[in-house]
């Protein structure tokens, strides 16, 4: 493999920024693309095969934009634009990095960090009615919630109503003190702290105790119609059709609704057929509905989390081949007992 040399300059005050603690950043670079990444007084030599070497100058000309915007650099920006760059796709960071969608309470900008955020948010702009789909750590409902805040700041709709469905994950709560709000509110937290977050606790506080903002279990939405407001239905793989059926015909004018959830991690009894799995099949052909379907690659949480996604993704991907397989066996040894195929 012929050698080849790049260099670039690196203003000093965003090396520590680029390259990481330890250099790790740089590190994961130099050991996905084979190359090797010298920095010498501000002049950064990358050296390799031409075609690696001119793939990872891309992903380090990348990071030094976004620092000179001003972003603090994460392990996911890094792992996500090696990914990117192995399949040829330039620039997607500073593609991501121009679409802020607002800001939390302490100035944080919320932005997408994936393809799969860029195109689920895009679709919440065009769309009146959007199903984010997608494992656990993909930002679902988090950027549903920042569009819905969003919405709301500049007065394009009303209210905010979130809703979930109140089912446990698994175990059994029992008999809850409190009132009603109070038995809820566990199911619904997660919804709390990204509103918290994103809006404070005070003007949430206060838009709550004027109506402004809702959060309430699906069961609350039957007999309503909803005129001017952001509905998010989180957690709706463990909705039943019948449940999922009400609330999509709960939709009035003016109104925006985001559906989230994952179908693999459902929580109803066994056998249960789920709303969500039943509302892809039937709405699937309707316009002005959008599909998003988010995957191990869009996880942006910590980097174990995605590898712990990928692992479950590849391991029901086998036990659903094998299924298959025996079930193909069994109906073949069934056709020969009872005398089918025999000349």
């Amino acid at each position: 493999m012929e050698h080849y040399e790049s260099r670039m300059e690196v203003p000093a005050e965003h090396m520590r920024n680029i390259f990481g603690n330890y250099d790790n950043y740089i590190k994961k670079i130099e050991n996905d693309f084979h190359v090797t990444i010298i920095d010498r007084d501000g002049i950064v030599k990358v050296s390799g095969g031409e075609r690696d070497v001119r793939k990872a100058e891309s992903i380090v000309k990348q990071l030094i934009e976004l620092s000179k915007r001003g972003n603090i650099i994460q392990e996911q920006n890094v792992d996500y634009a090696i990914t990117m760059g192995m399949e040829d796709k330039e620039d997607v960071l500073i593609e991501m990095d121009n679409d802020c969608i607002c800001h939390t309470v302490s100035g944080k900008p919320i932005k997408p960090k994936t393809l799969g955020q860029k195109q689920y948010v895009d679709a919440i702009r065009n769309n009146m009615i959007v199903f984010g789909l997608g494992p656990a750590g993909t930002g679902k409902t988090y950027l549903a919630m920042a569009m819905a805040i969003t919405a709301f700041k500049n007065e394009e709709v009303s209210r905010i109503i979130l809703t979930r469905p109140a089912i446990e994950a698994g175990e059994k709560l029992g008999f809850l003190p409190g009132d009603l709000q109070s038995k809820v509110d566990p199911y619904l937290r997660p919804l709390y702290d990204a509103l918290y977050q994103i809006m404070g606790a005070e003007s949430f506080a206060k838009n709550m105790e004027k109506g402004l903002i809702e959060v309430a279990p699906l069961a609350y939405m039957r007999g309503r119609t909803l005129d001017n407001a952001y509905i998010i239905l989180d957690e709706a793989q463990n909705t039943t059709p019948a449940q999922m059926k009400m609330f999509m015909t709960r939709i009035g004018f003016g109104s925006k609704v985001i559906v989230t959830g994952d179908a693999s991690q459902k929580d109803l009894a066994p056998g249960d057929k789920s709303g969500l799995d039943v509302a892809v099949k039937v709405l699937s052909k309707i316009n002005d509905i959008a599909f998003c379907n988010l995957t191990s690659k869009d996880v942006v949480r910590h980097p174990l989390v995605q590898k712990i996604v990928k692992a479950y993704e590849d391991f029901e991907r086998v036990a659903e081949r094998s299924k298959a397989k025996d079930g193909g066996m069994r109906e073949k040894r069934g056709n020969r007992n009872s005398g089918y195929g025999r000349k």
